[in-house]
């Protein structure tokens, strides 16, 4: 059983949700509350393994919440809850440890699919939120800016991340080649280097390194 809490300031939505979540005879919904500080109060006596965090609340928005709860149980896996058009947010929840971004009118079948992915330990984008969050992307222009926590041993080189960021902007393979002026093959090992260095298992994973380690930005 996945232990489940969602929190959002919406009520409608959140029981809609949780009516949809408890069909799933593999979660278990353990918490369902309006506010970062229910939520926050209520953490220990219900340990969710997942939860499904709006940002825009009143008081402690879902950054905040997600932060302080990651400093009480680190593994907790936390899915940020948006409406479409809300990229200034994801930034802030990257960098607060959230691990699933979906948008609320995705379809039930992408909502089980992140609590999956992220309850397994990968990092989920629905795909209409990477395509829009890829096509805003721009580099930060300075390796100088990577996060000091990068070992050195990991730290990616000036045409890594070149590639990297190229990646992060939604580029195919061909497109980063030819922007590069390098071989499919040459972008296909350094992908390769970048995914190892880093320790991420996709694009997705890709996206919030980069952002969490200050190659681009949104």
């Amino acid at each position: 059983m996945i232990r489940i809490a969602l929190v959002d300031d919406h009520s409608l939505f959140r029981k809609g949700l949780k009516v949809l979540l408890a069909s799933r005879p593999d979660f278990n919904i353990v918490a369902d509350v309006g506010s970062g500080e229910e939520f926050l109060s209520a953490l220990m006596q219900v340990q969710p393994d997942v939860v499904f965090m709006d940002y825009a609340m009143p008081e402690m928005n879902g950054a905040e919440t997600t932060r302080r709860a990651l400093e009480l149980f680190p593994d907790l896996k936390v899915i940020t809850l948006s409406m479409f058009g809300d990229n200034a947010y994801y930034s802030d929840m990257m960098s607060s440890g959230a691990k699933g971004f979906l948008l609320k009118d995705s379809e039930f079948n992408e909502v089980v699919e992140a609590v999956e992915t992220v309850y397994g330990g990968g990092t989920y984008f629905s795909a209409s939120l990477l395509e829009s969050l890829s096509s805003s992307m721009r580099s930060t222009g300075a390796a100088g800016n990577v996060s000091d926590d990068i070992a050195e041993a990991d730290r990616l080189s000036e045409r890594e991340i070149e590639v990297l960021v190229a990646i992060c902007q939604g580029l195919s393979t061909q497109e980063i080649a030819d922007k590069l002026f390098i071989s499919k093959r040459t972008v296909d090992k350094h992908r390769a280097n970048i995914l190892e260095k880093s320790g991420c298992k996709n694009t997705a994973s890709l996206v919030v390194y980069a952002i969490r380690n200050g190659f681009v930005e949104i």
